[in-house]
């Protein structure tokens, strides 16, 4: 049983602020493309966070397109209503992905980054987006498989268990694995898939590194019992983490995999 961030206030800052990293940037940039979105064209956007992709999509459909940002997390939903207020082609709503309150064939694109990795009935999700976008309509997906992880420690056994229980906020922490077949099963063609590498050989303090440490730290001391940690295990874990960070051997790649696929 996976146990949830609770996305509120705070926690929608601090995603906004990772995704203002050039690294998140960089990963924005590759979706568009990926997903190559044209003017006049429908797009959902599942999951939207603070409206960054979203901001992006609304200006390249233009006036005569549409995009609908859907979140479950209140805090989220305000945050990307006002990065959009300048946009009357873009709208968000609350929402959750295996529940999509639109009719059949709505869209013509979905994107959907980092969400259904927190999605407990993917088939269910899947289906729902097959179901709202037009024949032909394109889907582009994307998560994190954390088994790709590589992260520099000073204590390899208490990394393990440190990245066992960051698993533990997530319905699926390897799901990449399994996307092609499960958008087969719902219908759909895989047409490409690459890998979105979130690589840091040396450490930068503005970053998806220093994001996602600060993240596993919060989330560590107040869920690391269930995994045999104590407060002191994860600040000895954040602590060294310091220390590399000063002696300059600060190390973590991460692999992201986007699935573009075809209804």
């Amino acid at each position: 049983m996976s146990q949830m961030i609770e996305f509120d206030e705070a926690a929608a800052k601090a995603v906004e602020a990772m995704y203002l990293t050039p690294d998140v940037v960089g990963q924005r940039a590759r979706v568009l493309d990926m997903l190559s979105p044209k003017p006049g064209e429908r797009i959902i956007d599942i999951g939207v966070g603070p409206g960054l992709l979203a901001q992006d999509l609304a200006r390249l459909v233009g006036d005569t397109g549409r995009v609908v940002g859907l979140d479950m997390a209140p805090a989220m939903i305000t945050m990307a209503r006002t990065r959009l207020a300048a946009l009357p082609q873009a709208e968000c709503v609350v929402g959750e992905a295996t529940a999509l309150d639109f009719a059949d064939g709505s869209f013509d694109a979905a994107v959907s980054t980092q969400v259904y990795e927190y999605v407990a009935d993917m088939p269910k999700a899947l289906a729902e987006l097959h179901r709202v976008l037009r024949p032909g309509g394109r889907a582009l997906v994307l998560d994190t498989d954390w088994r790709s992880i590589v992260w520099h420690s000073s204590d390899e056994a208490r990394m393990a268990r440190i990245l066992d229980c960051w698993d533990g906020h997530l319905a699926d922490p390897h799901l990449p694995a399994k996307l092609g077949p499960l958008f087969r099963r719902a219908g759909f063609t895989v047409a490409r898939v690459e890998i979105v590498p979130m690589f840091a050989a040396f450490w930068q303090p503005v970053s998806y590194a220093a994001g996602i440490m600060r993240a596993i730290h919060g989330y560590a001391r107040g869920n690391g019992a269930k995994y045999g940690l104590s407060e002191a295990d994860v600040q000895e874990w954040y602590d060294d983490q310091l220390r590399l960070i000063e002696r300059g051997e600060f190390f973590l790649s991460v692999n992201r995999y986007a699935f573009l696929a075809t209804r």
